[in-house]
């Protein structure tokens, strides 16, 4: 390869160009794919007759596979090769996405949601790996920034895709147009990339593996369930205790482990803990609301899944836009630290904007407060992951990249269960209080029917409920909308405290240009 005093810009290098793209390309599908779903859940739920606990599913076995096995993934990536696992992964992503699209129920189409998520761990590890290894520096800055906004245009096309995609040729197609996707950049990878280990690698580490699949699975069973078996129950209780215990005995596995799959000593770097609980609240405070706000639109505000989709473009544009301008403008006079805080602050701000307007049920109020946190999402879509990198070795690179998809998919995992459990509460109390009056209604079918969007089923079980219905679907999504506002303010001042100016120091890059320029 060409050596040359500074970096040469990917986009002067026709090789790390393609490498930009393989790795970009099937997190630029992940992301289109949730984005895509998410504005078709309601007519999944329609077509299927299936419940809000199975639409949450949908969602929930995707997360689950992929935020339990993106470290084990990291590993295989690191030791049997990154090219190899980016390419099984894309494999069983695109095979579990035809299974997906001809899903005839919705456990069929569960089962192969958790599947795809397993290919997508495969993939995202190896990707990120990959791009870690092959770029460093200052290089990898404006790798990085290119990768994030590959990523902002799937999240920006997502909701309009799915809309149209929906309204036009059905549900499933969300799931068929990963299909050719996937053989053109399966295509590519074996052209493109070169395959890289870490020569100390060690096997899989199937008991750390094993114990946090498992503590996650429970978790999230115990905060789907508690919705309808009620918080006391002794099996939902179980849950969490099982998944306290595993988390536990992960942690204690991997303190024993000659090369672990989590490295704790990593966290030892307050710099790494700030990044990756930026990363957890960007996923949980922002990410899901990706699935909250179209679900919001269609239920509350009436509209199509197409309309649905074009009215998030406030929120998804600047995930693709801002993310160039901070590279530009930006990486080189603030450091990561102050991008990471300014992002969370301003995501904190947006969706306390649009949680104070929510029950006007207006969709103008909310554009400022969507556009605000769209901006500082774009702040944090690639900074996340680069700033948890700067304190890792470049051998580690597979661990590394493990650990960042971890974080940011149990982030979506968890943060969509709990906000799931704070819109049904709500919603629930809002009920029993608003229909004092009538002891004999079944509160806890309506709040099903409320919290899965069907205003019009819920309010026909009851003379006299349209008002009640709409302002308890109102009460439930503020909540939610401000439960995320919370989360992103914390987590800014955590970050400000936490990560380094010093390891995160603004990075010179006068003389690289990005290749999306």
């Amino acid at each position: 390869m060409k050596h040359e005093p500074i970096l040469a810009a990917p986009v002067r290098d026709t090789r790390k160009l393609l490498i930009l793209l393989c790795v970009s390309i099937p997190s630029f599908m992940l992301n289109l794919d949730a984005n895509i779903v998410a504005v078709s859940l309601p007519s999944i739920a329609h077509s299927l007759k299936a419940d809000f606990a199975a639409i949450e599913w949908v969602i929930s076995a995707y997360t689950l596979t992929f935020a339990s096995l993106v470290l084990p993934a990291g590993m295989l990536a690191d030791r049997y090769g990154r090219k190899t696992i980016l390419l099984g992964g894309l494999a069983l992503f695109t095979l579990a996405s035809f299974f997906c699209g001809a899903a005839p129920n919705a456990l069929v189409l569960n089962a192969s949601r958790a599947v795809q998520g397993v290919g997508a761990a495969l993939l995202l590890s190896a990707a990120l790996a990959t791009l870690s290894h092959e770029f460093r520096g200052a290089e990898r800055a404006r790798a990085f920034a290119f990768w994030g906004s590959v990523i902002g245009i799937g999240i920006t096309l997502g909701p309009v895709a799915g809309g149209l995609i929906t309204q036009t040729l059905g549900w499933q197609w969300a799931f068929y147009i990963n299909i050719p996707v996937g053989i053109a950049v399966i295509a590519l990878v074996l052209y493109a990339v070169q395959d890289s280990k870490d020569p100390d690698a060690t096997g899989v580490d199937l008991p750390g593996s094993a114990s946090f699949t498992a503590a996650l699975f429970f978790l999230t069973l115990a905060l789907i369930s508690g919705n309808h078996e009620g918080w006391h129950s002794h099996a939902v209780i179980g849950e969490f205790i099982a998944a306290a215990v595993l988390f536990g005995a992960f942690l204690l596995i991997e303190t024993r482990q000659a090369r672990p799959m989590l490295d704790l000593s990593f966290f030892r770097q307050p710099t790494y803990i700030g990044a990756n609980i930026a990363g957890l609240a960007y996923a949980a405070s922002l990410l899901t609301m990706l699935t909250y706000l179209p679900l919001y639109f269609q239920g509350g505000l009436g509209f199509e899944p197409q309309k649905a989709g074009l009215l998030m473009l406030p929120l998804a544009v600047p995930l693709f836009v801002v993310p160039r301008i901070v590279a530009k403008y930006l990486t080189h006079i603030w450091s990561g630290r102050a991008l990471l805080t300014v992002g969370l602050g301003l995501v904190g701000l947006g969706m306390l904007w649009v949680g104070v307007v929510a029950q006007k049920f207006d969709y103008l109020s909310m554009v400022v407060g969507m556009l605000v946190a769209g901006i500082g999402a774009g702040f944090l879509n690639g900074e996340t992951a680069k700033v948890s990198m700067t304190v890792i070795p470049p051998e580690r690179a597979g661990m590394a990249a493990g650990v960042g998809g971890t974080i940011r998919f149990s982030g979506i995992l968890v943060g969509f269960a709990a906000l799931g459990a704070i819109l049904f509460e709500r919603a629930q109390s809002s009920l029993r209080t608003l229909s004092f009056h009538a002891p004999a209604l079944d509160v806890a079918s309506i709040t099903q029917r409320v919290v899965a969007g069907d205003l019009p089923g819920a309010a026909r079980m009851n003379s006299g409920l349209t008002d009640i219905v709409r302002t308890s679907f109102g009460s439930g999504y503020q909540a939610v909308f401000l439960s995320a506002a919370a989360i992103a303010a914390i987590s800014a001042i955590a970050s400000w405290l936490l990560v380094r100016s010093s390891d995160t120091a603004p990075v010179r890059v006068n003389a690289i240009t990005l290749p999306v320029d």
